[in-house]
């Protein structure tokens, strides 16, 4: 395990990024997130594994999304863009349009009107986007934006952008920095699957470009376990779901863009791609407020409720001596609608006395 300085993901993994002397690096210095042990898990399934979670909403944006944003908008700059164009639930549109900001360059976010949570609408609007809400959902987002960046000067940073894809899988790198190596399990939320592709790509980057000179460590791959919510799981389904439905808005996505490259890291991983319910997903949403101190948005906890079921089916063995790491995509205040609504029961309102604010806390 080695400490690094915070300076950025590009400049951190620069030999083994699309980047060159000429390329100008926007940055808010992203990467670096902690990588949890997460002992309350361990213990509550009595788990010989040990449990990890990439707390990615300590990000400058509070969303994996950065690592990609800092690649795609240095290039877009290299190729002198003056604006960028994303479809969005909330996340790749609060990182467009700080980086953008960052750049000096126009960014354009398309959302389907009414369902992008408040704290991912606000940043996009602060950070000077150009927002446009339409009546439909993000699937029919991206083929507006598909269609525009065909005719009009705009640069696209979705993950449809191979840039983006590069710059997320250095989260990979950093496990393996941490670790030592990968982990056997590696669990993700999956949306438009760009995630889970950065990951795979990152983890056999790794030994293919022989990341470490020297690298003396014995050749892991971790299988990828996605997970989709029920109401959004088009891959697992096998179908185009027309109207997703989930209280986890950042994984709403009836036709992800990286379908395909998902189902390839899931096979080629020897992983799975499964769904979770809302249920499961708010109460893991909670376990990891109240259990392990890490607040994160729905999405995220996609993950960890993924890996609850894995052990509760028998597919994650108790007595297995594995690395496990969970991916939290994003900050709970991303959300903050969804955490007043659950965490409200604990607000209490009194008379301005000692004796009344002693009855709440029970003394």
């Amino acid at each position: 395990m080695k400490d690094f300085i915070r300076r950025g993901i590009i400049e951190r993994y620069r030999k083994y990024l699309p980047v060159t002397k000429k390329t100008p690096v926007i940055t808010l210095l992203e990467g670096d997130t902690p990588l949890l042990r997460a002992r309350s898990i361990e213990k509550d399934f009595s788990l010989k594994a040990r449990v990890f979670l990439k707390y990615e909403g300590t990000n400058p944006t509070g969303s994996f999304k950065d690592r990609g944003m800092t690649v795609a908008i240095s290039k877009a700059l290299e190729k002198k863009a003056k604006a960028v164009i994303c479809a969005s639930t909330g996340n790749t549109a609060a990182s467009a349009a700080a980086y953008s900001a960052k750049a000096g360059i126009k960014c354009f976010v398309v959302i389907p009107e009414g369902a992008i949570a408040l704290g991912k609408l606000t940043q996009a609007l602060l950070h000077g986007a150009v927002v446009i809400g339409i009546r439909g959902n993000f699937d029919d987002a991206l083929k507006i934006v598909l269609e525009i960046i065909e005719n009009y000067p705009v640069e696209l940073v979705n993950s449809l952008n191979p840039n983006r894809i590069e710059g997320q899988k250095t989260a990979s790198f950093e496990i393996i920095d941490y670790l030592g190596n990968a982990p056997h399990y590696h669990f993700i939320p999956v949306g438009n699957a760009g995630n889970i592709t950065a990951y795979w790509k990152g983890y056999k980057e790794f030994y293919e470009r022989k990341f470490r000179e020297n690298l003396k460590i014995k050749r892991r791959y971790p299988k990828m376990m996605g997970f989709q919510a029920k109401g959004a799981a088009p891959i697992v389904k096998g179908k185009v779901i027309k109207n997703p439905k989930t209280v986890a808005t950042a994984i709403r996505i009836g036709n992800p863009a990286s379908w395909k490259k998902a189902e390839r890291a899931r096979d080629e991983s020897g992983g799975i791609i499964d769904v979770v319910s809302d249920k499961e997903i708010i109460n893991v949403y909670k376990y990891l407020a109240l259990k392990e101190g890490v607040f994160v948005e729905p999405a995220s906890a996609a993950s960890v409720a993924g890996l609850f079921k894995c052990i509760k089916e028998g597919i994650i063995k108790k007595n297995e001596k594995v690395d496990i790491v969970c991916t939290l995509t994003g900050h709970g205040l991303k959300d903050p609608d969804i955490a007043i609504k659950e965490g409200k029961g604990s607000f209490k309102v009194v008379s301005p006395s000692v004796k009344e604010v002693l009855r709440v806390m029970g003394l």
